[in-house]
């Protein structure tokens, strides 16, 4: 038994599929760009891995007859589910050839009644069991403990649970399967003319219930929000039993079930279904780029922005480096890629108030670059899209080089958000020096905005020596994640804490509060068999 989508195996070491390859082109400008980043006049690969030269340990794990319908010991299906897709997960797979804690089994359950069985035999045996969607973290959040506490490591991949099961075109929400991925559930609503309309950069490889699971946010937050508000209800399958909470636009019944799990990150049971909020398809899309000479004055206007109760489905502020980079500016301008889009009604007043206060900000704009067509596909909106979703293609090739490319996200408030930013960037420019003796480069945008504060996305770049690749990650990553604590904000915003947030997340939560994480792990799973390692120690 081994792993499928769409017909096609997925790649066991990097993004996306085993038989893709990146043209000679891409490749070539990203390492023309690179070398002149780093000032270095070639590179030399690593080759990537390749599943018979591995060393896998067997597995410890014997499958009882009652599960070996849906559990496997396959060892590609244990290769592709040991790693997450972080930097330093790809540096331990392309430069280490280390798959040194692989899962033992795998099991693929098609319904609820699975599920719970799998929770019960791990529970069981003393067995430690990682819920799986679609395999993007970037935050070890699939990654199994080390604890050698457990006699085994069971993935529970939930990629057949991937159904559209219900559609309420009059309340316009559907009832899914938390194992569906983002292109498969869309294609499966297209017919009811309703969409989710949430996508992230890893939407193709990532699933609802993961969505949930982590707090995601996709692309037009801003007028779709996030995750969070998307839900009507949950069903979840803990060690100790089910739970379903009853469907609602929303309830002031007490403390709301479904914001336990939001976010629990399959520490306490896992997401099988959700009834999600849907929206109308667009048919009505304006769309711009705006520049700007000034970052403070580019900022204040998104500030207003937020404010002003316009909701732009996004306004991505990118800081002119950012913008070079990604071929969406020159360099002389911070550039903002504003967007409003509708199933309802035409939007040219919107957009109009909108670069109305851009320009009494010091913003400029072409006026035949607005478009009422996708203008996210077009010019420099378009080369920074397009960059933005191939970046995760792109990242195995990059280790391979030793460049190291890397983000860290977070929210802050308005009031704070000029010094924070200023001492992110310093800190991880430092951190980048000292660790690797070169210059690198940190810029920062937008992801997210909000009435009181951005959600500012910072891309790091780095020259490692591959054969400390690893360690040199970490270094850095620790640095710029102790500036976000350091400077007020929180450690992360859309990307999940997994494991390689707690150090950081146990700084940002309430003391008490991680009694009362602990109190509800004991109740819904007493023999700690969920994600040990994940919110709490176990």
């Amino acid at each position: 038994m081994s792993i499928t989508h769409s017909g096609k195996r997925r790649s066991f070491y990097g993004w996306g599929y085993a038989d893709e390859q990146v043209g000679a082109d891409e490749m070539g400008w990203f390492e023309n760009t690179w070398s002149k980043l780093f000032k270095v006049d070639r590179f030399d690969p690593a080759p990537m891995p390749v599943e018979a030269d591995i060393a896998l340990r067997p597995s410890r794990v014997s499958i009882p007859a009652s599960l070996q319908a849906y559990c496997t010991d396959d060892r590609y299906e244990r290769l592709y589910h040991t790693y997450g897709r972080s930097v330093h997960d790809l540096a331990r797979m392309i430069h280490r050839r280390d798959f040194s804690n692989p899962p033992d089994i795998v099991a693929f359950p098609r319904n609820e009644t699975e599920v719970a069985d799998l929770l019960d035999w791990c529970g069981s045996n003393g067995y430690a069991a990682v819920p799986f969607g679609g395999g993007s973290s970037v935050t070890g959040g699939v990654n199994h403990t080390r604890d050698e506490r457990y006699k085994g490591l069971v993935t529970i991949d939930l990629c057949r649970m991937d159904k559209v099961l219900e559609v309420d075109k009059v309340s316009q929400a559907a009832r899914i399967q938390a194992g569906v991925l983002g292109p498969d559930m869309e294609r499966q609503l297209a017919p009811t003319g309703l969409t989710m309309r949430f996508f992230l950069q890893a939407w193709e490889f990532s699933s609802l219930g993961g969505w949930i699971a982590t707090r995601a946010a996709g692309h037009y937050a801003t007028a779709y929000t996030q995750i969070d508000d998307h839900i009507e209800n949950l069903c979840v399958v803990t060690p100790a039993g089910r739970i379903e909470s009853r469907r609602l636009p929303v309830s002031g019944a007490g403390p709301n079930p479904d914001r336990l799990m939001l976010g629990s990150e399959g520490a306490l049971g896992i997401i099988t279904q959700a009834w999600v909020r849907l929206h109308k398809k667009p048919r009505f899309r304006s769309a711009t780029t705006v520049r700007f000479t000034r970052y403070d004055k580019a900022v204040e206007a998104v500030r207003v922005i937020s404010q002003s109760g316009l909701n732009p489905a996004s306004a991505r502020l990118l800081e002119r480096d950012e913008a070079l980079f990604t071929e969406a500016g020159d360099g002389r301008h911070d550039v903002l890629v504003l967007n409003f889009e509708s199933g309802d009604h035409p939007l040219q007043p919107w957009m109009d108030r909108a670069l109305e206060i851009c320009a009494d900000h010091g913003g400029e704009w072409d006026a035949d670059t607005m478009t009422d067509e996708d203008a996210n596909r077009k010019g420099a909106a378009g080369n920074w899209r397009n960059k933005f979703l191939r970046g995760p293609h792109l990242r195995q090739h990059a280790i391979a080089r030793g460049v190291m490319r890397d983000t860290v996200e977070s929210c802050i408030t308005w009031d704070r958000y000029m010094a924070f930013q200023a001492s992110v960037k310093e800190r991880t420019l430092a951190a980048i020096q000292q660790v690797t003796g070169r210059p690198g480069t940190c810029t920062v945008r937008f992801t997210h905005i909000y009435p009181d504060g951005p959600a500012p996305y910072f891309t790091w770049h780095a020259m490692g020596d591959k054969s400390k690749l690893v360690e040199q990650f970490w270094a850095i990553k620790a640095a710029a994640s102790q500036a976000l604590i350091d400077g007020g904000g929180t450690i992360t915003h859309h990307h999940s804490l997994g494991q390689d947030h707690r150090t950081w997340y146990d700084q940002e939560r309430p003391p008490l509060f991680a009694e009362v994480i602990r109190a509800a792990k004991k109740t819904l799973d007493p023999q700690h068999v969920l994600n040990p390692g994940i919110l709490i120690d176990p």
